[in-house]
């Protein structure tokens, strides 16, 4: 429970904050003069203090330190706010004392220190999670990865990882961080596919006030935020030249000034990038700075698609079912034998990404105690469901196409809707092929005579 301690020498403004606080289910405790209130924090731990600003000498003039716990405070004061110094990590409130005003400052502080206590949770879970003895890599092809990070996980050269969409390139990048001596320090991560150029000049650098229209305040980038930590620049391969200009001066001398500011700030940071297209031939087509390429390029990281380490496929997909069952309280649900053959051959172009968002949607719509393979919702046919073409079949264009869109069916359950998202084309169209092969769709779409 927590406990709150009211400081004042003044009875009717102590039954005042009892009277007002009461619902909020807290211990309170009273000191009459700031000697005791020491002596009281001394011996016992109080998350809130309420401070009587008639305690004060100077009324409001001068921090007041309660030993080294210093817990937070609220001020009761007829002084007003700017009576208090700025420095003084105080709430103020006026007297008398507003009852709802008073619960909402408490309430607020609650928050903030349950924030704060979810954040040290995770800075101490982190490192954990980050393991390298958690990450699943039963692939000789994904061990080979692993051990090169770990060899370089201590140093604060920068890295830059390459390998399709969905082969986990933000997971390798957090275990760097947090393997690393800089793991006690922010690990930033910003997508610079998603953010336009000027805006993510802004997210990067930060802003002073005023910069440009609806800069209404100072913002503070994410290499300030990462000082002293890990920078992570998803899809790097999507920064314009004049921004890549600007990372390669940080790179070069750890400098940078916020846009439309003069003052330079000194930061230590250790970049991560990461991208799906090739930088090297970007450099050879002058799409990529050469100079950004080499400083980025000190430690090169490849990762594998899911299809060229199969070996991962079942120990992943397993890892998955467990978060999904205990999320979603399918307790006991594995998977089919035909499932596991069905999710070992299928070449997953969408990666771990895509093998997770399967596994999550096969526990939401699997009736039974197994999941089977009608459970799974693959985006392609598996190698086994295409048969290839005999020598003495003729490869036929219509016969294919035919085939094809029987297929999507069979996997849409008819619905006609389902199969043309699968085969990438309009409803309109897969109604008129429907009737050019005289395939029937055992549910038409709404609106269609039967």
């Amino acid at each position: 429970m927590w406990q709150y301690l009211i400081i004042t020498a003044d009875e009717s403004l102590r039954a005042q904050i009892v009277a007002a606080l009461q619902s909020q289910n807290v211990a309170i405790d009273h000191a009459a003069s700031l000697t005791e209130a020491r002596q009281r924090i001394a011996a016992a731990q109080y998350h809130l203090l309420i401070l009587d600003d008639n305690l004060l000498n100077e009324p409001a003039a001068a921090a007041v330190k309660f030993g080294e716990t210093n817990p937070p405070l609220i001020l009761l004061t007829t002084a007003g706010d700017a009576a208090v110094r700025p420095e003084a990590e105080w709430t103020v409130l006026p007297k008398p004392v507003d009852p709802q005003a008073l619960r909402n400052a408490a309430q607020a502080m609650r928050n903030q220190a349950h924030l704060q206590n979810s954040i040290d949770y995770l800075r101490h879970r982190e490192p954990y999670i980050y393991d390298f003895s958690h990450i699943i890599a039963e692939s000789d092809a994904m061990k080979a990865v692993l051990d090169l990070v770990r060899k370089v996980a201590d140093s604060a050269s920068n890295v830059l990882i390459t390998g399709d969409t969905g082969t986990g390139k933000e997971l390798l990048a957090a275990a760097l961080h947090f393997n690393s001596p800089r793991r006690r320090q922010n690990f930033v991560a910003v997508n610079c596919a998603a953010l336009p150029d000027t805006l993510l000049e802004s997210e990067l650098f930060g802003h002073e006030k005023g910069a440009f229209t609806g800069a209404y305040k100072r913002r503070i980038g994410r290499f300030e935020q990462a000082n002293g930590g890990t920078l992570f620049l998803d899809e790097i391969g999507d920064m314009s030249a004049s921004t890549q200009a600007k990372v390669l001066r940080v790179l070069q001398e750890r400098q940078f000034e916020r846009v439309g500011g003069t003052q330079t700030i000194s930061v230590d940071v250790r970049l991560v990038a990461a991208t799906n297209r090739n930088l090297g031939a970007m450099v050879e087509e002058k799409t990529f700075r050469d100079d950004l390429y080499y400083r980025l390029n000190v430690v090169p990281l490849h990762l594998p698609p899911l299809r060229e380490r199969r070996a991962d496929i079942l120990p992943l997909a397993e890892f998955f079912l467990r978060k999904f069952r205990h999320e979603l309280g399918r307790s006991g649900l594995t998977f089919a034998p035909a499932t596991v053959a069905r999710l070992l051959e299928y070449d997953w172009p969408g990666n771990v990404r895509e093998l997770e968002n399967v596994v999550e949607r096969a526990v939401l719509i699997g009736g039974g105690a197994l999941i089977e393979p009608a459970d799974l919702v693959l985006e392609r046919p598996t190698k086994s469901s295409i048969r290839p073409p005999t020598a003495r079949e003729d490869l036929n264009l219509a016969e294919l196409e035919k085939s094809a869109i029987a297929q999507a069916l069979e996997r849409a359950g008819g619905v006609q809707k389902e199969a043309a998202k699968l085969l990438g084309i309009s409803p309109r169209a897969i109604h008129y092929k429907i009737r050019k092969y005289g395939l029937l769709s055992t549910q038409p779409e709404a609106g269609e005579k039967q």
